[in-house]
């Protein structure tokens, strides 16, 4: 009995290590790549992201907001090329919410810079900081 338990341990641990190797890799793949973040003031405001090319291209997009709360009016995407997207948000953003994720059109496109355009008319008594993420 102790044989065909000891020959199963080596299969046993190979199936775990590629299961595990697997599934970091595909994680890597799928992540999402932290592009910046700005922390508002408290009043109609406007922040920029900058977004350098060596972070490469994107697909998608995606904005979170934690500290405090704010209303997102719109995001203004200027790319590489320098043609633009203008994105309407207009969403009350409490803290720790994020918005749906954002197709970018045209496939893979390196980003220059984000503008955000916000109020945070006493939503929050907590500064409010909004992160943006991409995916390739």
């Amino acid at each position: 009995m102790k044989n065909i338990t000891l020959q199963k341990i080596p299969a046993f641990l190979f199936l775990l290590i590629t299961l595990l190797i697997t599934s970091s890799f595909t994680s890597t793949i799928n992540s999402w790549e932290h592009l910046g973040s700005r922390t508002v003031n408290y009043r109609l405001d406007k922040d920029v992201i900058k977004v350098t090319a060596r972070k490469g291209g994107f697909k998608k997009l995606k904005v979170k907001v934690t500290g405090g709360s704010l209303n997102m009016h719109k995001m203004v995407i200027q790319y590489g090329n320098g043609k633009k997207d203008v994105i309407q948000l207009k969403h009350n953003f409490s803290r720790k919410s994020e918005t749906r994720i954002i197709d970018l059109k045209g496939g893979k496109r390196i980003i220059r810079d984000i503008t955000f355009f916000y109020d945070t008319k006493n939503l929050s008594r907590k500064k409010a900081k909004v992160h943006v993420f991409g995916k390739h």
